[in-house]
């Protein structure tokens, strides 16, 4: 779906201020609703326009900084750093399946207050084990992943 019209969906639904940043579905926008009213109100506006079953996961400016101020990794330029933003509890889940997989080279994971890292050598990212429970049917409306330099993006975009 092109971001122009998932922020045309989100402007009909009654937000402000909407944008896009990158092609991966990050919308920013202002709105005077509490998280759980607007993800509410924003999967059924998804839902009807798209045809599909939306999932989304509303996070705050505050929240968003979080995730950016609290990487647990240094960064390499060898490495992919992702965070993992979902369901309350999904981060455990993540961990059990983090542990269960087999790693690359300097491929790790960890949780910092309730948020999943995942740091992987690039070029594995798909190919990895882990990589692949990302898949799973069962998971998919539980959480979505960002490489952690998006949320940069998404803050300045906030700003």
């Amino acid at each position: 779906m092109k971001m122009v019209d998932v922020c045309q969906v989100f402007r009909n639904a009654g937000v402000e201020d909407v944008s896009a940043v990158l092609a991966s579905g990050n919308i920013v926008f202002s709105a005077d609703q509490q998280a759980d009213e607007l993800k509410s109100m924003l999967e059924k506006a998804m839902s009807l326009h798209f045809s599909y079953e939306a999932y989304l996961f509303v996070r705050s400016q505050e929240e968003t900084a979080a995730f950016w101020d609290q990487i647990p990794f240094e960064k390499h330029s060898g490495y992919h750093i992702y965070a993992f933003i979902g369901a309350p509890g999904v981060e455990e889940t993540l961990m059990e399946e983090f542990d269960r997989a087999s790693k690359a080279d300097g491929e790790r994971g960890t949780i910092v207050n309730n948020t999943f890292y995942w740091r992987v050598p690039k070029g594995n990212t798909l190919d990895s084990t882990f990589g692949k429970v990302l898949g799973k049917r069962n998971l998919k409306d539980k959480f979505t992943s960002r490489n952690v330099n998006t949320f940069e993006k998404i803050l300045k975009k906030m700003s």
